[in-house]
């Protein structure tokens, strides 16, 4: 994640869409006038808009990404949010190559193998990605990297921040706060799939390897806005045997959290042990050096909807 700042003049909340935002896309079929190499390449990034996505299918890949880049025939992605901003100079990890020819596009995915798209110039800074073999279309916003507003993105998909590390150690308490029940929890981790809201915690002490932390209690959790402050957020855990635990969840930087636990005034630090880079990891150099296969992918928060498109493949 870059250095936190707030980008005067440019407001990214306009476009990308929140989990309470909705918008009417309206199709427009006639073609660009430059080629469609010239179009993906008009913009240095496409922020992938899962919650406009029309149809009941999913293509794995733009499921995960947060932006894409197409660069002379390399496809980069940003699938985490852990050096979101400055992984691969902004742009993310290689993962794939694709060719473009006739509003088609065709995908070489590192993991998933070949996909191919139609696809449709929607005004000047969105396109269309229908896949005719799963029925159901991504829209994508083009930005420039000088305007793109990485902190929007990494404020607004924090949950899946949480995620992206196999465990988080506590390393501070601060001496001032009322003496409470969470005082002993020591791990927490926060698991990706299945409902996208699981917790775990744990009261083990000095582990080394997060796969051998015994977890003592799973629930569930829940991520939630401060009006008025883009960068500090509500953490809510739900413990079956005592009230939910409420704090406030600001971050210090790419592996360490600060959790301001309202009731007691006790403020603690935890750090990321374990990070997970999503279906591959990279090197400096953002080239892919190995395959991680755990099922995290984005969760299309608007309601499904039938795609109005037509296959037009034979």
């Amino acid at each position: 994640m870059k250095t936190i700042k707030i980008l005067l003049g440019f407001v990214l909340s306009a476009t990308l869409l929140t989990s309470c935002y909705t918008e009417e896309i309206n199709i427009n079929d006639n073609g660009p006038a430059i080629s469609l190499n010239q179009l993906l390449n008009s913009y240095d990034l496409w922020y992938v808009d899962v919650n406009a996505t029309q149809g009941y299918g999913e293509t794995p890949f733009l499921q995960i990404a947060f932006t894409l880049t197409f660069d002379n025939g390399r496809l980069l992605a940003n699938n985490n949010l852990v050096g979101l901003g400055s992984q691969g100079g902004g742009y993310g990890v290689e993962i794939g190559s694709y060719d473009a020819y006739d509003m088609v596009l065709d995908v070489n995915h590192v993991i998933d193998g070949f996909e191919t798209f139609d696809v449709y110039q929607i005004d000047s800074n969105t396109i269309e990605l229908y896949n005719p073999y799963n029925d159901t279309s991504y829209f994508l916003d083009g930005y420039q990297r000088s305007t793109f507003d990485y902190d929007f993105v990494f404020y607004d998909n924090i949950h899946y921040f949480l995620q992206e590390y196999e465990a988080w150690e506590k390393t501070f308490t601060s001496e001032f706060g009322a003496l409470n029940e969470f005082d002993n929890e020591n791990y927490l981790q926060f698991l990706s799939g299945g409902n996208d809201s699981t917790f775990r915690s744990s009261q083990d002490t000095s582990i080394g390897n997060p796969n051998a932390i015994y977890w003592d209690y799973t629930g569930v959790y829940g991520i939630g806005n401060i009006t008025g402050n883009m960068y500090l957020k509500t953490l809510t855990l739900d413990y079956d045997f005592f009230d939910n635990e409420y704090f406030e969840l600001s971050v210090i930087d790419d592996g360490t959290i600060e959790l301001f636990h309202a009731n007691s005034g006790t403020v603690y630090e935890f750090r990321g042990r374990g990070y997970i880079a999503y279906y591959r990891a990279s090197n400096t150099e953002g080239k892919i050096i190995e395959k991680n296969d755990l099922p995290k992918k984005r969760k299309q928060k608007t309601k499904k909807v039938d795609n109005p498109r037509e296959n037009k493949r034979s």
